[in-house]
């Protein structure tokens, strides 16, 4: 089967990431729950990948290998989202968009947006007749998304075994991979979406190169809109009068997983320019006197 609507599956990906969020934001509208919430937006990420590679029906090895890649991200994220929400009753991040429906609605239609942006390396390589052997690119990408995936995986049920534990109650997680980076489990989305990538780019020519605005869209969203900086707010509201987590989050990288020895020594101009460590991270934090 050649093409469907367009030759690299954009508008075919467009319309069906548009329906498959309208009918949840539809259910979550309705019945005012937000339990299928993230399960919508991690499972479309599968239904993109399976569709794309069924009905271009080439069957490139590159094709079949990054597709069963984000097919695992997507079901293991799924699983897990929703058995916690499960768990937990409800999501405190749609506390104020239950009863507006505007606010919903942005939201679903960014959930929207990120899906499809973020799949558009997948998307490409499973609409693309070209299939050249395998190249360094190839292993380098899957090796960066093996790690990025045991690292959100790992930091993911770490954090979940923290909270679920009483005697954690009215503290922040600072074990495991916590104990060297505030959001491992961000720096494994990322770094598994680079991966992708970058074991995509054996196929692309010409302006399929612009699919690198998925990862960077990624990136870009976690490290200043909805993913870290929301996260920093609520922690630093509920914690910075603790001397404790004061130097937790003065000693831990943002990001990038480092020892906290090494990372409290290294200058504050050397990390906010590499190590992602960004003035909006730390508004409720005096930085005086620990890092100096």
């Amino acid at each position: 089967m050649g093409t469907v609507l367009d030759s690299h599956f954009l508008a075919l990906t467009a319309i069906v990431t548009v329906g498959y969020q309208l009918v949840f934001f539809i259910i979550t509208a309705l019945l005012r729950i937000d339990k299928v919430t993230d399960f919508a937006g991690s499972t479309n990420f599968i239904i993109i990948a399976i569709l794309t590679l069924v009905l271009k029906g080439t069957w490139h090895f590159r094709q079949i290998v990054l597709t069963v890649l984000v097919v695992i991200w997507g079901l293991r994220l799924a699983l897990f989202l929703l058995m916690r929400i499960l768990q937990w009753g409800e999501d405190r991040r749609f506390d104020e968009m239950r009863e507006n429906f505007a606010k919903l609605a942005v939201f679903w239609i960014f959930q929207a947006v990120w899906v499809w942006t973020v799949s558009l390396p997948l998307t490409i390589v499973n609409a693309s007749d070209h299939d050249p052997s395998l190249r360094p690119q190839d292993v380098i990408g899957w090796i960066m998304w093996l790690i990025g995936t045991i690292a959100e995986a790992t930091s993911d049920q770490q954090k979940l075994a923290f909270k679920n534990n009483p005697a954690n109650r009215g503290k922040w997680c600072n074990v495991g991979l916590w104990k060297y980076s505030r959001h491992p489990n961000y720096f494994g989305e990322i770094f598994l979406w680079w991966g992708i990538f970058v074991a995509s780019t054996p196929v692309l020519h010409g302006a399929e190169w612009a699919v690198i605005s998925g990862p960077v869209f990624l990136t870009l969203l976690l490290l200043f809109v909805s993913g870290i900086p929301l996260l920093e707010e609520s922690a630093d509201k509920k914690y910075s009068g603790v001397e404790e987590y004061r130097i937790y989050k003065l000693t831990t990288s943002p990001l990038i997983p480092l020892p906290p020895a090494i990372y409290g020594s290294i200058p504050g101009w050397i990390k906010s320019v590499f190590l992602f460590e960004f003035p909006l991270y730390n508004k409720g934090i005096s930085r005086g006197g620990i890092l100096s």
